[in-house]
């Protein structure tokens, strides 16, 4: 059953032109992954997904469990069950870890988060990652190191349990530990089977313990090819090459 559908999407930032018709079907509990040389258009799409005011949709629509949503707040969307980790994780002063973790959840739901089972979970998960449990009750993502940061990221997408969960880049500047590490929280995700993943990202180290159904090659704010994961292999042994030059 599709979860999002995406159709002749189309989209502009501070009025230059970057997605152009961009056809994109995501179904529940699958892993999809998008893939393109720099400036392709990849972070573009996944701020347009998820409602970024900045990314002025020019036309076509998004579609999420059934409803339009095109025209919905970021806010909105989150709500709804979308999520977005961020490739470059800001700073929020006065703010724990844990309490923006559990105010989202409260958000989420619009349910009391009880304190108890909330706790056991998030130290479960920071266990998982690999995370000090001291990092709970220190302002998010202040004095973080961008592994840290990256691991905050992938914590709350683990105790929010999004249907559908759009990490960018979130391998970039990470080392081959800490890569390993988000790795472990993303199949964490997979195999409780929360919901669909789209994986953006120009590298292929974060793939390489993951199950993956589809990928997708955006060239030039393109698609110019999807297929399976021996698309991955390719790209491994030849880079992007031959999409650049055929887009």
């Amino acid at each position: 059953m599709a979860l999002l559908e995406v159709n002749g999407l189309s989209a502009a930032v501070d009025g230059q032109p970057i997605l152009q018709g961009i056809d994109l079907t995501i179904e529940e509990g699958s892993t999809h992954v998008l893939m393109g040389p720099n400036g392709a258009g990849k972070s573009t799409l996944g701020f347009a997904l998820m409602g970024n005011p900045r990314y002025e949709i020019t036309g076509g629509s998004i579609r999420f469990g059934g409803e339009e949503i095109t025209e919905l707040s970021a806010d909105k969307r989150a709500k709804a069950g979308m999520f977005l980790s961020f490739q470059n994780p800001v700073e929020v002063p006065g703010v724990s870890l844990s309490n923006f973790i559990r105010n989202a959840e409260h958000m989420q739901t619009g349910q009391p988060v009880k304190l108890f089972g909330f706790q056991k979970q998030m130290k479960s998960a920071m266990e998982l990652l690999s995370m000090d449990e001291t990092y709970a009750d220190r302002d998010l993502n202040v004095g973080f190191s961008g592994g840290e940061k990256k691991k905050a990221e992938i914590l709350q997408m683990l105790m929010l349990k999004p249907r559908l969960a759009i990490l960018d880049e979130t391998d970039s500047g990470l080392d081959v530990d800490a890569v390993r590490t988000v790795s472990q929280g993303v199949r964490a995700f997979q195999q409780e089977g929360h919901g669909a993943l789209l994986i953006i990202t120009h590298s292929t180290r974060i793939l390489e313990a993951l199950h993956v159904d589809t990928v997708h090659i955006l060239v030039k704010g393109r698609i110019v090819e999807t297929g399976d994961a021996a698309l991955i292999e390719e790209i491994n042994a030849r880079g992007f090459e031959r999409f650049t030059q055929e887009a």
